[in-house]
């Protein structure tokens, strides 16, 4: 499986935040294209799915013998780069911006009458919520944040590459920190944004759970050692 795709569908709504908001209409805006689509870029989502692989060779380090650590570490590099996050050097693991499937985007851009915020509306609503003073339980004066969110049950596709045919560990490694990439987006560390996230084929076939039991396997077979 040298292509292949991720797929993200949204169990909960979710901002997936550009870093600024549209003044009198909300504080932190989602990312959107020219015709109101939202989407999430590519390094962004890279990047997430890089922690949750750190996360899970971390936890490997606890009990998992170290000289098979130390193995596990680098496939990680290899699928992400030492840095973790880049899209290019040493990774040979590149990830696309996460988009709305193909048939709406290309409905949205053949559709001459609809605007791009009459666009971004159908997809989204604004939030809205205020900080809590914890001293006595009101909410402070002032704090009262609009925030824009992509609406639950919307799915997003990335296309991902590798430089040359993945090893079998790399694809094991992927498919675990798929299968534990739950949440993101603004306040994700906070439990927001629940999502589900599934690894496919180039022909769109779920292998999610093929390549993480191969994970699962070596890693019990490791611990028995």
């Amino acid at each position: 499986m040298k292509k292949g795709y991720l797929r993200i569908h949204l169990l909960q709504d979710t901002t997936f935040g550009r870093g600024d908001g549209v003044a009198g209409v909300v504080d932190s805006e989602v990312q959107h294209d020219d015709y109101g689509l939202p989407y999430v870029g590519g390094r962004a989502l890279k990047g997430m799915l890089a922690a949750e692989c750190a996360d899970i060779v971390y936890a490997l380090s606890k009990g998992v013998p170290a000289d098979k650590t130390s193995q596990w570490q680098e496939t990680q590099t290899r699928l992400f780069g030492k840095s973790g996050g880049t899209l290019n050097g040493e990774a040979t693991l590149r990830v696309g911006a996460a988009q709305l499937p193909e048939d709406l985007r290309l409905a949205i851009a053949k559709d001459k009458s609809l605007t791009r915020e009459e666009v971004l509306e159908s997809l989204t609503t604004i939030r809205r919520q205020t900080a809590i003073a914890p001293e006595t339980g009101a909410p402070k004066k002032e704090s009262l944040r609009a925030m824009r969110v992509v609406l639950r049950e919307t799915e997003f596709e990335a296309r991902i590459e590798f430089s040359r045919d993945p090893q079998e560990d790399e694809l094991a490694l992927l498919a675990a920190a798929v299968k534990a990439f739950r949440h993101a987006g603004t306040g994700r560390n906070r439990g927001r944004g629940l999502i589900r996230v599934t690894l496919l084929d180039e022909n769109r076939n779920d292998v999610t759970e093929t390549h993480f039991k191969k994970f699962r396997d070596m890693i019990e077979k490791e611990v028995s050692k």
